[in-house]
């Protein structure tokens, strides 16, 4: 079939956000949501452009619970807001590196937006800034976690500290524990706190003075997690009336072994007692029921190279510390559904993948039974209960739409699209579901998003997509790996769930566990060959792609076999014995790839067996996949692969490097290079014939016509 070699440029005839990458990356991106404790509003956040099109800023906005008035806009600061939390009275607090009245911009502070109406304005603002907003839902508390240096008592030292570091340009940090560093960032010297939010002294204001222009006085932060350090995980949640905050507790272990538990904090004295920890096993705090008497954690025994990660959701409660394991009947990883997930004090909503999909349950704490709300096909997170107990808002996905705010009637299921403040974006293509039975029997399914003209006449060719994890599931919108954008360009995109993914039961995780070369590779040639078999698919012209795990999984595929045309791998593990030591969280994965499974599923061991052409794509930010397996890859394409360069060192392999990217690629900008070089890379060796690169590469001399111009996109 024919392509067009305008990637960046809109196609003849169309106005769709996916054959336009400045529409693309230009779309406005949903995300978050908080419903204050009355019912009466709902606010989310929401990405856009800024205005040098180098990154994205978010916004709050509110909408209405009843789905009759049109989304409105907040905020509208330069630097964005993020994080919304109502408070019991109705107040809207967040977070914004925005400047306020006193010209004060340093780090990320803590405002307010008053529940009475008014402007907003700063409640807190520190060295180092703040991070999370946690409210009591019925008690005048408002709690935040921060960063605090090791050597402060308090918020002065903090500032003492804080700001000799800043003026010395000293950046070292000396580390006597391990993590050091987590994602694209790294760790210390400062720690997350929590803190409670407590009045300053104040002096009298003007009497004069309207009471409408007297800014509230700022507060001030009392540390209540004293002593614990690093041992903090972040992870916080407050009872109703604020007496109370169950936090996560990572307890060191020998040989840089972690785990991880929960403690029970006083918020009054800051007095913490251990609630969960068992050697082996892992715990993460949960959101606390309304009677403060217990709260949903999530406990998981830790992996091994025998036994796959089995997290549960479990009520404990708070006075004896005694656990209750939720849903067992279901063979689900059930989770809390959001910050405040309970319809009362015996019922709460959990989510959890489900066949491709998600699902909302209604949990009975008092049986252990949980009840499917049959909502609509799609994949649900955040799901706040109104207080009527009747309803439910949500943000929904699924491939047919980005996440979008919703209502849902938990007695029968039926869900409501709210006026949300982004329309969902036409699809250039549709979507289906694809089956097989794996050589073991079991049942492997995918999504196929196809083109419109896909037919036996004119059959598309085929990019078998491969997602990371390795424990996830191919369920919900991703705007970084979109499959419209390569059905916009003629493709059809197979988006498998092998043995590895969630949402099928334990066993089906279990079956790929510490031999990611069997299973998974297996599951993911059967649901290839039968979308091959398909009338309206080229199986003369296909390709593997895959980020992360999933790009573990494309050098796999490479190794192991010819059938592709091509392969594109990006973020991957190439040689587990490299990855193992040196990715930022070490221990998990040293407790699932042991000796046994990096001798026999190393991808690096078979790169003499790879003839296929390979896109490497690799952020030098990413510390979870550490470029060093980029650029290992890389060297031995060149110089063991079965497809080596030639006496002049010419190559069909090629690296797509990021410096300043993570394991995602996230700047808009990238984004649009990310698509434009893999569709090139594509188009040469799947479609048989060139597009051109984007000039931004440097590579070839702007032209007339050249891709993304004004004239091309008008």
């Amino acid at each position: 079939m024919q392509q067009s070699n305008r990637l960046h440029g809109r196609l003849a005839g169309m106005d769709s956000t996916f054959s336009d990458l400045d529409h693309y990356v230009a779309h406005p991106r949903i995300g978050g949501l908080a419903l204050s404790p009355d019912g009466s509003r709902l606010v989310t956040t929401v990405q856009t452009l800024n205005t040098k099109k180098n990154g994205y800023v978010t916004a709050i906005w509110e909408v209405d619970p009843t789905g009759q008035r049109p989304a409105r806009r907040l905020t509208r600061s330069a630097k964005g807001e993020a994080g919304p939390a109502f408070s019991a009275n109705g107040d809207l607090y967040f977070t914004s590196a925005r400047p306020d009245e006193q010209g004060e911009d340093e780090g990320s502070a803590l405002w307010c937006l008053p529940a009475t109406g008014g402007e907003a304005y700063v409640v807190n603002r520190r060295c180092g800034g703040v991070g999370e907003v946690l409210a009591a839902a019925a008690g005048d508390v408002v709690a935040v976690t921060a960063p605090l240096l090791p050597g402060a008592v308090d918020e002065e030292a903090q500032e003492k500290l804080h700001t000799a570091r800043k003026d010395s340009s000293v950046k070292a940090i000396l580390h006597d524990s391990y993590p050091v560093r987590y994602w694209d960032h790294d760790l210390g010297p400062a720690r997350t706190n929590l803190f409670l939010l407590e009045a300053e002294d104040t002096t009298d204001h003007d009497d004069a003075a309207p009471p409408a222009t007297v800014e509230p006085a700022r507060q001030k932060l009392r540390l209540i997690t004293e002593g614990i350090g690093v041992r903090f995980s972040g992870d916080a949640h407050l009872s109703p009336d604020g007496s109370q905050a169950l936090i996560g507790v990572t307890i060191p272990e020998a040989k840089t072994e972690l785990r991880a538990g929960v403690a029970l904090v006083d918020t009054a004295s800051g007095e913490r007692r251990m609630l969960l920890d068992q050697p082996d096993w892992t715990y993460s705090p949960g959101p606390v029921s309304p009677d403060g008497t217990k709260a949903a954690v999530i406990g998981s025994p830790k992996p091994s190279p025998e036994s796959a990660i089995a997290p549960n959701l479990y009520i404990v409660d708070l006075t004896s510390g005694d656990l209750t394991r939720m849903a067992e009947d279901l063979d689900l990883w059930l989770s809390p559904a959001s910050s405040r997930p309970w319809l009362d004090s015996t019922r709460l909503l959990a989510v959890s993948d489900k066949n491709g999909r998600g699902a909302v349950f209604i949990v009975d704490t008092t049986t252990g039974v949980a009840t499917e709300v049959l909502a609509e096909d799609a994949t649900y997170s955040e799901v706040w209960p109104a207080p009527d107990g009747k309803t439910a808002f949500a943000l929904q996905s699924s491939y047919a739409f980005p996440a979008e705010l919703v209502r849902i009637d938990l007695n029968s299921g039926e869900t409501v699209r709210l006026q949300n403040p982004a329309e969902r974006p036409e699809l250039p293509g549709t979507l289906e579901e694809v089956e097989t039975e794996a050589e073991d029997g079991v049942v492997i399914r995918a999504w196929l998003a196809t083109p419109k003209t896909a037919s036996s006449a004119e059959p598309a060719p085929l990019l078998l997509w491969i997602h990371g994890g390795p424990v996830s599931s191919w369920n919900a919108w991703t705007w970084r790996w979109n499959p419209w954008l390569a059905v916009q360009q003629g493709y059809a995109v197979l988006l498998p769930d092998p043995a590895l993914s969630t949402g099928y039961g334990q066993e089906f995780v279990q079956r790929g566990w510490n031999s990611w070369g069997d299973k998974p590779y297996t599951d993911l040639m059967s649901i290839t060959d039968a979308a091959e078999a398909r009338e309206d698919i080229d199986h003369t012209r296909t390709a593997a792609m895959g980020g992360s795990f999933g790009g573990y999984m494309a050098n796999w595929v490479a190794g192991h076999t010819d059938r592709f045309s091509a392969i594109v791998t990006h973020a991957s593990l190439w040689a587990l014995d490299q990855f193992g030591p040196t990715t930022d969280m070490s221990p998990f994965w040293r407790r699932q790839l042991d000796q046994a499974m990096m001798d026999k599923h190393s991808p690096h061991d078979f790169v003499s067996e790879i003839v296929t052409p390979m896109l490497v794509i690799h952020g030098d930010k990413d510390y979870r996949v550490p470029i060093g397996e980029g650029l290992r890859l890389w060297f031995e394409l060149l110089a063991d692969s079965g497809l080596p360069g030639d006496e002049n060192g010419e190559t069909k392999h090629r690296f797509l490097y990021f410096p300043d990217e993570n394991h995602w690629i996230l700047s808009p900008q990238h984004a649009k290079i990310w698509y434009q070089v893999v569709f090139a890379f594509l188009a040469e060796h799947v479609l048989g014939h060139s597009q051109q690169l984007p000039q931004e590469l440097g590579l070839t001399a702007p032209k007339e016509t050249e891709i993304g111009t004004k004239d091309d996109a008008a």
